[in-house]
């Protein structure tokens, strides 16, 4: 949330060590969402309501301008309720203390609610509705039935579930981190959380526990009976349904920033390294780089960009000339930090007639994993090979490759790991989705965000992101290279390449 001009950025963690358990609500602040100094603990086991843990939950900042924090404990029964916290001194804009209410927990499992005590956690940012009372969302699930319980209040306290819930979905498993928002039908600019009317949709997102993965759906919020209808469901092949990131990246949450009039998304990039190399190094899960989301102009589909302060960290820019990357050719991108680095990469294609053929629908990341970039394709594979080291033995590709389905050109975009480092232990899990352009009618472009381990990538101006986990063996600091490749049958051209050097972060 954005309090008194800082940012303030409440995650779960452990500090007794790198794997999950003794689970706190960390908080650090910013004023600029790049750069975070960190605080003490806001929230830690201390009454009954949350003695075996703080789980996840949400800001709201009230009418007042004071903000509250609903979150999920863990009660001596080892069952899940929902409790609230406020600043001890709202004048301080660090919002170093935090107190508990005495009446926790406000929303608990009982014999007469059937709501099952291990699955009802994670409740949202409230909103007002017309009637002004608030309404808040909980995960939760019932056998295999995915839910988004909603509960009402008047006064922020005491509260009472609604009759149905915000919406649910058959064989989806436990919804985790649930948020909902509204979206301009047009224009980027973020909206309020509370804002409802013709000039918005809204957007229901759940984390999948039984999938690892953060879905989305757009649709119509009906205020007075307080339902969510999606446009297209998980009744229709959960394949149909769009995803924040295709790669690694769990229990995100965005926020309105009425500063900077924009909605931020802010997620966990979990690990691709094994537990005892965790707790080797001593820590794990990082917090991806913060995404401004707005609905794109199809309706269709969310967009997500990183938020405008990374650029200041840009230095030493690289830009290259429109050059023709022939078939099978390599091209380093050099003068720039490989290791930590922003950038910008478009290719136009043109002999769609070399595409291969796709005969029936592939789930795109099975594709992506049959097709890695060392496949040799029609048209593509093409993109960057990031964490490269000489001679190729490690690299982190990420690419595009076209094919012709049902007489339409469909592109694939790919992060390919299988290669990304020479310690087996790795997640090497190669990720992808189908991304919606025509690239008949439009440059395919790419940014990567590549920091270390990681590789952000954005591709089709935001359409699609896919984030890598990624330890290189070789390709480490001065020792990593940055490629641009083509190994399809047909030369594509780069028309736009644009690279900076990046510098690091102030981080804790």
């Amino acid at each position: 949330m954005r309090f008194k001009g800082l940012y303030h950025l409440f995650y779960q963690y452990n500090p007794k060590g790198a794997v999950w358990g003794n689970i706190v609500w960390a908080h650090s602040v910013s004023k600029d969402l790049i750069n975070w100094t960190p605080l003490d603990p806001a929230i830690f086991p201390s009454q009954p309501s949350d003695i075996n843990g703080c789980w996840s939950g949400s800001a709201t900042i009230l009418p007042s301008g004071k903000p509250a924090i609903l979150y999920t404990g863990i009660d001596p029964n080892n069952h899940q309720v929902q409790n609230l916290a406020y600043p001890k001194n709202a004048s301080d804009p660090l919002l170093r203390e935090w107190v508990k209410s005495p009446k926790n927990p406000l929303m608990e499992p009982t014999s007469t609610n059937m709501i099952n005590a291990s699955s009802f956690r994670d409740p949202t940012t409230a909103w007002r509705g017309k009637d002004g009372h608030y309404r808040v969302l909980v995960g939760s699930k019932r056998d295999t039935r995915g839910i988004a319980r909603l509960f009402r209040s008047k006064d922020f306290v005491n509260w009472v579930e609604a009759k149905h819930p915000l919406h649910s979905s058959k064989r989806t498993g436990m919804w985790e981190c649930p948020d909902f928002f509204p979206v301009l039908v047009k224009g980027t600019l973020g909206v309020d959380t509370s804002a409802d009317g013709d000039y918005v949709r809204h957007v229901l997102k759940m984390s999948l526990d039984d999938k690892k993965h953060d879905y989305y759906l757009i649709g119509s919020y009906d205020g007075k009976k307080d339902r969510f209808i999606p446009d297209s469901g998980f009744e229709n092949g959960e394949e149909s349904v769009l995803r924040y990131d295709y790669g690694k990246y769990y229990a995100s949450k965005t926020f309105y920033d009425e500063d900077r009039k924009r909605r931020i998304l802010l997620g966990w990039a979990n690990e691709s390294s094994s537990v005892n190399d965790d707790i080797k190094k001593g820590w794990s899960g990082i917090h991806a780089i913060p995404r401004t989301v707005w609905l794109h102009k199809s309706g269709k589909q969310l967009v997500q960009w990183p938020v405008g302060e990374i650029e200041k960290l840009r230095a030493n820019p690289i830009s290259l000339p429109n050059k023709v990357l022939k078939a099978g050719q390599t091209l380093q991108i050099t003068a720039v930090t490989a290791a930590q680095a922003d950038v910008e990469i478009s290719f136009e294609a043109k002999e769609f007639g070399k595409a291969e053929v796709l005969d029936s629908w592939v789930d795109p990341q099975l594709l992506c994993s049959r097709k890695g970039a060392s496949v040799k394709g029609g048209l593509g594979p093409f993109g960057l090979l990031a964490f490269a080291s000489k001679g190729l033995k490690e690299y982190t590709a990420v690419f595009f490759r076209v094919f012709r389905y049902q007489n339409n050109n469909l592109v694939l975009m790919c992060s390919d790991q299988s290669r990304s480092s020479l310690n087996k232990d790795n997640d090497l899990t190669t990720y992808g989705t189908f991304i919606d352009v025509d690239p008949s009618h439009e440059n395919l472009s790419l940014r990567s965000l590549i920091d270390n381990s990681v590789v952000e990538s954005f591709g089709g101006e935001g359409k699609a992101v896919i984030t890598a986990r990624v330890y290189p063996t070789l390709a480490i600091n001065d020792k990593a290279l940055l490629y641009a490749f083509n190994y399809g049958a047909s030369d594509v051209k780069i028309t736009k390449l644009n690279a900076w050097s990046m510098k690091k972060a102030q981080v804790n």
